[in-house]
C-alpha cells in the first residue's frame, strides 16, 4: 500500500494543494499555523472519515467558501492496483467517491487503506482524561476493523437517544425499550476493545522495553465502569451484563439525567509494574509509554494486515526529549513504511529520512517544494 498523490482543492485553510509524497519519507516544514497539521488531517480524514482533532464536520469547510464545502482527493497504490478516493463535506453531510463514481456504501469506501496518526495531543494520553484513552483505543480498533466506524456511531446514537429520554424525564417503560438496543450495541464495542487490548498489550510491552530501558514492565488493562467483564466471555454475555447494569442504575441515571454505565464511561488503565502510570509515572516514563503504545499500534497492524500502515506524524519531535526523539526517528528509518512528518525544524526529523526524502514548504495554506 502506498499513497501516490494528494489533491486538496478546499480543506480548512488549504486551497489547491497538490502533493506527491515520496515512497518512504515526506517532510512538511513550516511555522506554526501555516497549514501543516491541516494537510495531514486532510489525508487522515480522506482515509478514515474522522476528523483528526475531534471537531465537527462543518469546521473542515473553509470559512470563506461555505457553499463549495471541503474536498480532498487521494490516489493509492493498493494490492489490486491504483484506486482514487474523494470525500466532500458540504452542508454537514459527507459525499464519497471511488474512482470517480459514488461509493456504493461506507464499507466499500473504508478498509482498503490503513493509516496511523501520531500528534502532540497523544503525548497527554497518560495524564489526560479517560476520553482521550478511549479515543486512542477506538482509533486502533478502527485500524484493525474499519466497520467499527459504523458500529461505534450506532452505539453513540443509541446512547444519545437514551440520554435525551433521561433529560426529558420520560416514563421508565419508554426508556426500557431503548435499553435492549443500547446493550446489544455496547456489547459489540466492548468485544472490539477487549480484543484490541489483548492484541496490543504484548506489542506495546515489547516496545516499552526498548524505548524506556527500565526494569519495570508496562501492562494494559481495560477497565469498564461499574461492571466486571470476563474478556473470554461471549458477546451475548456482555449484552446481558450491560442490560442488568442499566436496570440496576436506572434510578441513579434518572436523577443525574445521563447514562452512567457502558463503553462510553470506561477507561484504559496503564500500569508500570502494579502502579498506575498516570499517578506514579514520571514525565519521561509517560512519554515512553505513549511512544510504546503508538509503536505497538503500528506493529499490530503490520502483524494482522501484512503491511505497514501509512504513518502521519504531526510535529511530535518538538514535544519529545532528545533521547526519545532519536529512538523514534531511528525506528521510523528502519521501517519499510511510508511516513509523512511535519516540523518547524527539519533537523529534528532528519534521522528518520533517507536520500529519497521529499521536503515541502508550507506557508499560508500553500504547499510548495522546499
Amino acid at each position: 500500500m502506498r499513497l501516490l498523490s494528494v489533491d486538496i482543492p478546499r480543506f480548512r485553510n488549504l486551497a489547491d494543494v497538490k502533493l506527491v509524497p515520496g515512497p518512504r519519507s515526506t517532510v512538511l516544514v513550516g511555522e506554526n499555523g501555516q497549514g501543516k497539521t491541516n494537510t495531514l488531517e486532510a489525508i487522515w480524514y480522506s482515509a478514515t472519515l474522522k476528523p483528526l482533532r475531534g471537531t465537527r464536520l462543518a469546521e473542515l469547510v473553509p470559512f470563506d467558501r461555505p457553499l463549495e464545502g471541503a474536498l480532498v482527493r487521494t490516489e493509492w497504490m493498493l494490492p489490486g492496483g491504483p484506486r482514487r478516493y474523494a470525500v466532500r463535506v458540504l452542508a454537514g453531510e459527507r459525499q464519497l467517491e471511488i474512482d470517480g463514481k459514488r461509493a456504493p456504501s461506507l464499507d466499500d469506501y473504508l478498509g482498503a487503506t490503513s493509516v496511523v496518526a501520531f500528534t502532540p495531543d497523544d503525548l497527554s494520553l497518560i495524564k489526560g482524561a479517560p476520553d482521550g484513552r478511549r479515543r486512542f483505543l477506538d482509533r486502533a480498533v478502527f485500524g484493525r476493523h474499519p466497520v467499527f466506524l459504523s458500529e461505534s456511531r450506532d452505539y453513540a446514537r443509541a446512547l444519545k437517544a437514551r440520554n435525551r429520554l433521561l433529560r426529558e424525564g420520560s416514563p421508565e417503560g419508554v426508556r426500557e425499550a431503548f435499553d435492549a438496543q443500547l446493550a446489544r450495541l455496547g456489547a459489540r464495542v466492548w468485544r472490539r476493545r477487549l480484543d484490541l487490548v489483548e492484541e496490543l498489550a504484548p506489542q506495546a510491552t515489547r516496545a516499552f522495553e526498548a524505548v524506556g530501558r527500565l526494569a519495570v514492565a508496562l501492562s494494559l488493562r481495560y477497565r469498564p465502569a461499574a461492571v466486571a467483564l470476563d474478556a473470554r466471555a461471549e458477546e451475548t454475555a456482555f449484552e446481558q451484563v450491560l442490560l442488568e447494569a442499566l436496570e440496576t442504575r436506572k434510578r441513579l441515571d434518572a436523577e443525574r439525567k445521563f447514562t452512567s454505565v457502558g463503553p462510553h464511561a470506561d477507561d484504559l488503565q496503564l500500569l508500570l509494574g502494579e502502579k498506575s502510570a498516570r499517578l506514579y509515572g514520571s514525565q519521561g516514563q509517560q512519554r515512553a509509554i505513549v511512544l510504546a503504545l503508538k509503536i505497538g499500534e503500528i506493529e499490530n497492524l503490520r502483524a494482522h494486515r501484512g503491511a505497514y500502515p501509512l504513518l502521519l506524524l504531526d510535529d511530535v519531535s518538538s514535544e519529545l526529549d532528545p533521547e526519545r526523539n532519536r529512538f523514534l526517528m531511528a525506528y521510523l528509518r528502519k521501517l519499510d513504511a511510508q511516513v509523512l512528518l511535519t516540523t518547524t525544524d527539519f533537523g529534528l526529523v532528519r534521522e528518520a529520512t533517507g536520500d529519497d526524502v521529499v521536503v515541502m514548504q508550507v506557508r499560508s495554506g500553500a504547499v510548495q517544494p522546499a
